[in-house]
């Protein structure tokens, strides 16, 4: 019979890096960017430096049509909802706690990613609760190093 740690440690693939952003400012723009670095704060060229738990934050590329719908809109982009990464084909919700590598670096997702007040102006009226357990995920960096777009995300085995 398998435990119950067994069946979390599966996964039926290895999840991929769709889309890489920063916001150079405070309330600027998302720039699309196909390569970066991450150091113990976050990505390079982001605003947010801050070594921690929130360091790097990501979107499961995967609910982007369910934050539509519930916002009522055609599709939702992940620039729209200011997260560092969107991850496809892995389920993010499912690491809390575990350490994933994309590319050179590695990190340790801590925790959801709770939407903002700015996801209002971004989606429109309703836009915060379409967010609502669709916000993303946080994570610390565990190991810095270079990713691209199209690398595997792959969960380190304990």
């Amino acid at each position: 019979m398998e435990t119950l740690s067994t069946l979390t440690a599966r996964h039926a693939r290895d999840g991929r890096l769709d889309w890489i952003g920063l916001r150079p400012a405070r309330r600027a723009g998302m720039i699309s960017v196909q390569r970066v670095g991450i150091s113990e704060t976050g990505l390079d060229g982001d605003h947010r430096t801050k070594p921690g738990k929130r360091a790097v934050t990501l979107v499961q590329a995967e609910h982007l049509p369910v934050i539509a719908a519930f916002a009522g809109l055609e599709a939702v982009t992940p620039q729209m909802l200011r997260r560092n990464l969107m991850i496809s084909r892995i389920n993010l919700a499912a690491l809390r706690g575990r350490i994933l590598t994309l590319g050179a670096a590695r990190l340790r997702i801590t925790g959801p990613c709770a939407p903002c007040s700015r996801m209002e102006e971004a989606l429109g009226p309703g836009g915060y609760t379409a967010m609502r357990g669709h916000g993303g995920w946080t994570a610390e960096v565990v190991t810095p190093g270079t990713v691209q777009i199209g690398n595997a995300v792959s969960l380190v085995r304990p």
